[in-house]
């Protein structure tokens, strides 16, 4: 038996099928698997990401591709998949997530707390950047681009001090850099941060029961969460609401975090509930968020955000 996978040609999401494939041969011995490379709006549009007006720009070709079955499915870094999919795909398995932190690449390895004053630094995230603004409100924030490695180097101190990413990928792409890391409660990730989503056809079953043998329960579940409130207050690139989800037993814990586009105001809620009911979860965050004036902090992010990628 022989499995044809969809991926972005970059090297994250090479090394993230990679590993998947590697989980998959763990259980499926006998099987083999081909990577088929796919090139996405996300690879070809320049523009900083929070101000391209489109969901999926890094997944709808891949996903295009596993429902016309010209692949088998599809490794994605799960924050890039919008939550809702083609009726014909399912999100079939969520692998064991990675760690959620950020973290802080300088050229001189200063911290976030020690590098000078004015500095320039560098990330893909609005969400980042309105938090290293409320750490240090001192330093020059700019939109920066590029697959890892890309921004790494562009942190020698020509054109940006330091940059700010997630280390998953570090990890996964098994980089030998200097960093910081840094704490969720200063840095509330991304929903879906650190997750890899498997995308199948939804009538392909003996491919979903496959799938379904790497599947991690907790992690699944947390995501659920995530992506649950993420749904219920419309956030996402051009909005950047922190959520992170953790199981502790039968219960699960989420935690969540918006600003104003200036940082000067933010929004904080937690919550804890059933584990085995993460929507319902997500939902009553987001009601607390609402309650508590999230769509205000919404309506003056959508009026800056153009205005931030201008400076």
């Amino acid at each position: 038996m022989k499995y044809v996978v969809g991926a972005r040609g970059s090297q994250l999401s090479i090394a993230q099928t990679n590993l998947v494939i590697e989980e998959l041969k763990k259980v499926n011995p006998d099987t083999e698997y081909e990577i088929k490379t796919i090139t996405t709006k996300g690879d070809i549009d320049s523009r900083p990401l929070f101000t391209i007006d489109q969901k999926g720009i890094f997944e709808k070709e891949i996903d295009r591709a596993v429902a016309q079955k010209e692949v088998d499915f599809a490794v994605h870094s799960l924050k890039d998949v919008p939550s809702q999919l083609d009726e014909n795909l399912i999100l079939a398995c969520i692998p064991k997530r990675e760690t959620v932190n950020d973290v802080f690449i300088s050229s001189d390895g200063s911290t976030l707390d020690s590098i000078k004053s004015g500095a320039v630094i560098g990330t893909s995230s609005l969400r980042r950047a309105v938090q290293v603004s409320r750490k240090r409100p001192d330093v020059i924030v700019k939109p920066i681009r590029g697959n890892i490695e890309t921004r790494i180097k562009k942190a020698s101190g020509e054109n940006y001090d330091a940059i700010v990413l997630a280390k998953a990928g570090i990890s996964r792409l098994d980089v030998n850099v200097k960093y910081t890391e840094l704490s969720t409660d200063d840095f509330s990730p991304s929903p879906g941060q650190g997750a890899i989503a498997i995308v199948a056809r939804a009538d392909d079953s003996k491919t979903i029961e496959m799938l379904k043998k790497i599947e991690d329960s907790d992690s699944r579940l947390e995501i659920e969460a995530e992506r649950a409130l993420s749904d219920f207050v419309d956030s996402g690139c051009r909005f950047p609401v922190g959520a992170y989800a953790r199981s502790n037993g039968s219960e699960m814990t989420l935690t969540v975090t918006a600003f104003s586009v200036d940082g000067k105001q933010s929004l904080h809620v937690s919550k804890t509930g059933d584990k085995n009911n993460p929507k319902s979860l997500g939902q009553s965050a987001g009601e607390e968020l609402r309650e508590k004036g999230v769509n205000d902090l919404a309506l003056n992010w959508r009026e800056k955000v153009e205005e931030w990628n201008k400076a």
